[in-house]
């Protein structure tokens, strides 16, 4: 598999919820990371320096692990410019991570940021694996926003922040129920 460089896309929200993170950290709310995602480099523009061609060394699992308050988290973050959240913009591989990352306890979610309404959903892991298998038995391949759990639906505060930890107490609030 290979990349040529587009710019970094989703790199507004990432920032978003590295910036929430550091907040966090800073806070002793919690200590979550950013995973890089392992490549080789084959290109190099030489004046900017910047990758312009690289292979990825292997599949990546998340976009981010981490604790807060005694819970294991990870998650990734996806962007969608229409109400509509294409399954295909998430990896069997990163799938079966979150699986084995909640049989340990852990707590795996999706971050999804949509844009044109401004608005982050908090995608549970087991909603996700609803949603893949029911793509995987010859379904819908994609998740229209109607059929999200509207109390899961945020916007975007006026802010530099994702407050995902809201998200992750109402979660276990729910579990616990």
């Amino acid at each position: 598999m290979s990349w040529k460089s587009r710019g970094l896309r989703g790199s507004f929200f990432e920032e978003l919820v590295n910036r929430t993170n550091e907040h966090y950290r800073e806070r002793g709310i919690a200590l979550v990371q950013k995973i890089p995602t392992p490549i080789t480099p084959i290109e190099i523009d030489k004046s900017s320096r910047h990758i312009t061609l690289a292979y990825f060394d292997q599949k990546s699992t998340v976009d981010y692990i981490g604790l807060a308050q005694g819970v294991a988290i990870c998650f990734d973050c996806k962007e969608c410019a229409s109400d509509t959240f294409a399954l295909q913009n998430v990896h069997e591989h990163q799938i079966a991570y979150m699986k084995d990352f909640e049989a340990q306890g852990g707590i795996a979610f999706l971050l999804i940021y949509y844009g044109k309404r401004e608005q982050i959903y908090y995608m549970r892991y087991r909603e996700l694996a609803r949603f893949y298998e029911r793509a995987v038995q010859g379904g819908r391949k994609s998740v229209r926003l109607e059929e999200l759990d509207p109390k899961y639906l945020h916007p975007v505060h006026q802010s530099l922040f994702v407050n995902y930890l809201a998200f992750v107490n109402q979660d276990l609030a729910q579990r616990d129920a």
